[in-house]
């Protein structure tokens, strides 16, 4: 009789920019005993940590994470074969370690090629569990609008300056973030000797093109994951977080309806997944 192995188990949370996947992670890895695994491709590179919304050290509440900040060079291309390599090798440490891995980004390209991809047998080694955050688009736009601006309140137009180099391509590595090549025109004219209205000037069309194109991604990202659970049938856990950010939006306080919609189903969802005896395969 062919022995059988137990499937170590997964967490993945998902969902399209800005619908706080990464807030839940760590309010996840809380109550669980886990790591964290970045799967956003753009924050595997260090720097330009506002433009791409990285979370700081001092937020992870000591939960360690994977695959954030480990390229150096700009214009380095970060494969889904490169993803694949790091995250299974930081899965089974993580495993080793006697903790939960939780997969959290916005990178789908990369989650495809980790679990579809036949060469890595994800299905047949790991149970996993799917956490689809969703807000409902034009909602979500909103948002987005205003974190863009709090975005460029907190330094955002600062860490684009710092690493503006004039020619540079916009087709690899960090200078693919949303925000870089937006601004590039506005990065020619600021020092020269324009006049202050038409800098200004230039400088709103660069913030509106980077909320246009965060939208384009927003929604882009959707269509993705949900060809990932209708047509693949990942079996996803859907949280409808719209309530929340409506709440978010009209300024007002928003952590009891945040708990209530967001973080207890999610929690129950992983309880549940975690207590479930492990799947076997040949």
């Amino acid at each position: 009789m062919a022995a059988t192995i137990a499937k170590k188990k997964v967490v993945f949370i998902m969902g399209s920019t800005g619908t706080g996947k990464t807030k839940l992670s760590i309010n996840l890895g809380t109550k669980f005993e886990s790591e964290i695994i970045n799967s956003d491709k753009i924050q595997v590179y260090k720097g330009l940590d506002i433009v791409v919304n990285k979370i700081p050290e001092s937020e992870r509440c000591g939960i360690p994470h994977h695959l954030l900040d480990i390229i150096d060079d700009y214009d380095y291309t970060f494969t889904s074969e490169d993803f694949c390599n790091h995250a299974l090798s930081a899965i089974d440490l993580i495993h080793q370690n006697g903790h939960l891995p939780i997969i959290v980004g916005g990178s789908n390209n990369y989650l495809q090629a980790l679990v579809e991809n036949p060469n890595n047998a994800f299905r047949s080694k790991y149970d996993c569990c799917f956490i689809w955050l969703h807000v409902s688009l034009p909602i979500l736009f909103q948002y987005l609008d205003k974190r863009v601006d709090e975005m460029v309140d907190a330094g955002f137009v600062d860490e684009i300056r710092e690493a503006y180099v004039p020619g540079a391509s916009y087709s690899n590595g960090l200078r693919r973030a949303i925000g870089v090549a937006e601004f590039d025109e506005y990065m020619k004219v600021e020092k020269e000797s324009y006049d202050e209205v038409y800098k200004e000037k230039m400088l709103q069309d660069a913030i509106r093109r980077t909320k246009e194109n965060t939208f384009k991604l927003a929604e882009v990202q959707f269509q993705k994951i949900h060809r990932l659970n209708y047509e693949l049938g990942w079996g996803m856990n859907i949280i409808d977080s719209t309530q929340v950010f409506e709440a978010i939006l009209r300024g007002e306080k928003y952590m009891d309806l945040y708990k209530e919609i967001i973080f207890k189903p999610s929690m129950n969802i992983v309880q549940k997944f975690v207590e479930e005896p492990n799947q076997e395969t040949p």
